[in-house]
């Protein structure tokens, strides 16, 4: 079965934490750490392109793209782990982040790279560079791949959009299960942890 083989702010950067990070408390993976550097757009490109595009992104066809033949197994996983109704509105969620995620650095003036990296179609390389676009040195954290991915501050926003829009708890679950999709795929794929 899939996955179950193996399993951005102003603080103190940290001797053991990668570049661009500082030990700073987020919201829901613990004491650390914010990412403060700039965004990843050519891979945060790619995994909109994966999921359909800017106009048409599904979070269903993400993890499809992302899992390959393994998807059936993931999905069952993870209903198993979360229930129907969490995995539902996880998708719902996921679904609104990268559509305010594009509000957002639109009316902020910020372009998206012309060119994706990794190609949208390898779903383990894209599954690669979103793992490491986690890695604080001292493993992975999904905050930091999200501040990786648009920026802390605009990581942020759409936390309060989130909150706004499907309340915290929502958002709170939104996180706890895109972790376990990650280490999932992590484990699939044999990715490793950036030290």
């Amino acid at each position: 079965m899939l996955f179950s083989l193996a399993a951005f702010g102003g603080g103190i950067a940290s001797a053991s934490l990668m570049h661009g990070l500082v030990d700073q408390p987020t919201r829901f993976s613990g004491s650390c750490c914010v990412y403060t550097g700039s965004p990843a757009l050519p891979v945060t490109l790619s995994m909109i392109e994966a999921g359909g595009g800017p106009q048409h992104f599904d979070t269903v066809t993400l993890l499809r793209r992302l899992t390959g033949p393994l998807f059936n197994a993931e999905l069952k996983k993870l209903t198993a782990q979360y229930g129907r109704e969490q995995i539902g509105q996880f998708v719902k969620t996921f679904d609104f982040v990268v559509a305010d995620s594009l509000r957002i650095v639109k009316a902020k003036g910020i372009a998206l790279p012309s060119t994706p990296n990794p190609n949208p179609n390898n779903g383990a390389a894209l599954a690669r560079a979103l793992w490491e676009a986690g890695q604080t040195g001292n493993g992975f954290n999904v905050e930091v791949m999200l501040d990786r991915a648009v920026s802390h501050p605009v990581h942020v926003a759409v936390m309060h959009d989130i909150d706004a829009k499907y309340g915290l708890a929502a958002d709170a679950q939104y996180h706890a299960i895109l972790t376990t999709a990650m280490h999932d795929l992590a484990a699939a794929y044999h990715l490793p942890i950036a030290r």
